[in-house]
């Protein structure tokens, strides 16, 4: 199976930060947001994987591209530990890349991805959205999809007066942490929103999504949103939905950015006590 990361937006959340630097690039302790996406994925057994750029993003590619002056430098230096990890990154998957040349949403980056993907099944992973869990999320929904061969995407629950910030579905348990959809809203008033499960980011998608997405008019300014797709696509396919338990970062919020740094921080044993002790220094102020 081949993955799609869509990681073209402009990242005005973070600005200034992001007026030079892609947000997807930003550092989550030592490595950059993206990476641990592509990690997950290759963790999930997918080892194609598309990125979806736009401008300025050309760092995206520089950092999975092999780095001979620097590697030349390691080896001279004989700092081996350091050149492992740098030849590891070119290493990790085939990874393509193909400009969205109009920012026109999370749907129409998708749809960018049409040829490459050809007539199968594939996998959607958000580029500013980091996963930790036991088990990777992606593989998790790659079983729930080769049990039930239909599309599946993963959710969770938010605060309800939150919900106007993602898309929702509306569905009923079929299973453990397992919905069957029948229906999805984008951005939901309060009023609107059928539940408080949200859609995060991680999908597993059936080829008919692009006929869809070719259907789907442009909502909020001017974007094809994806949830709106997949909407269209409830009226063909069955569509599931995973209840996702595990830690899950937003990169394009300041407050996640700044979470995941300090929790994958603390989750490593060459740094947590080192942090432990400087948090509690905090705690004395």
């Amino acid at each position: 199976m081949k993955a799609v990361i869509p990681a073209a937006g402009y990242g005005t959340r973070l600005l200034p930060v992001t007026k030079a630097q892609p947000k997807e690039m930003l550092p989550v302790v030592d490595k950059p947001a993206i990476q641990y996406v592509i990690e997950e994925a290759v963790a999930s057994g997918v080892e194609d994987i598309l990125v979806i750029t736009g401008r300025g993003k050309r760092a995206i590619e520089d950092h999975f591209d092999k780095s001979f002056e620097l590697e030349y430098f390691l080896q001279e230096e004989e700092k081996h530990d350091f050149l492992t990890h740098v030849q590891g990154i070119a290493d990790l998957a085939d990874i393509h890349y193909i400009r969205q040349k109009e920012l026109r949403g999370l749907g129409h980056a998708v749809l960018c991805a049409r040829k490459h993907v050809g007539d199968e099944p594939f996998a959607v992973l958000l580029g500013d959205t980091i996963t930790m869990m036991d088990i990777p999320c992606t593989r998790t929904l790659l079983d729930i999809f080769r049990e039930c061969g239909s599309p599946v995407i993963a959710v969770e629950e938010v605060p309800r007066d939150k919900v106007e910030r993602y898309g929702i579905i509306d569905g009923y348990p079929i299973g453990e942490r397992i919905y069957k959809v029948e229906n999805l809203i984008e951005k939901p008033s309060l009023e609107e929103a059928p539940s408080n499960l949200a859609i995060f980011g991680r999908y597993i998608l059936t080829p008919e999504i692009f006929d869809c997405l070719e259907r789907t008019p442009p909502g909020r300014n001017n974007e094809i949103q994806l949830t709106d797709a997949l909407r269209l696509l409830l009226a063909e396919q069955n569509i599931y939905a995973y209840k996702v338990e595990g830690k899950r970062y937003d990169i394009g919020s300041k407050i996640d950015w700044l979470k995941a740094n300090i929790e994958i921080a603390l989750a490593r044993g060459d740094l947590r006590e080192d942090l432990m002790d400087y948090l509690r220094m905090l705690q004395g102020y």
